[in-house]
């Protein structure tokens, strides 16, 4: 079957279809907005780390940090080496009183990339 047979719009319910308009919105600055496709991409694809992960982007840029710790915890659960989840993870355990647990995951995020620059700036304002 041909690419351009495949709908990749919102409408068609397609996993890849909510999870790149979500992803888009996030971009463009709307995580409420952003939270409702990505939500809705979750269900179809409970177990898609990169679906999480953006999920709890936008859920930590809208505010609910509580579902957004949650999210980024399962995208590290499905995908333990994905250093970004365990950054979100430790900026959304840091914003709500975890800070031992924020600091464990930053040291992570850290050993899997050396050098990022925001991961140890995070890492420095938290332990220091």
């Amino acid at each position: 079957m041909a690419r351009d047979t495949y709908s990749t719009t919102p409408e068609d319910g397609s996993a890849y279809a909510l999870f790149a308009k979500g992803s888009e919105l996030l971009r463009e600055g709307h995580p409420h907005q952003a939270v409702m496709f990505l939500s809705r991409a979750k269900l179809i694809e409970p177990d898609k780390a990169s679906i999480r992960e953006a999920l709890g982007r936008a859920l930590y840029h809208a505010g609910r940090m509580g579902r957004a710790r949650r999210e980024f915890a399962k995208a590290v659960a499905i995908d333990p080496v994905n250093d970004y989840a365990h950054f979100g993870l430790a900026l959304a355990c840091a914003r709500t009183g975890q800070r031992m647990r924020a600091i464990g995951h930053l040291k992570l995020a850290i050993a899997m990339r050396p050098g990022v620059q925001h991961y140890e700036r995070a890492l420095a304002r938290l332990a220091g």
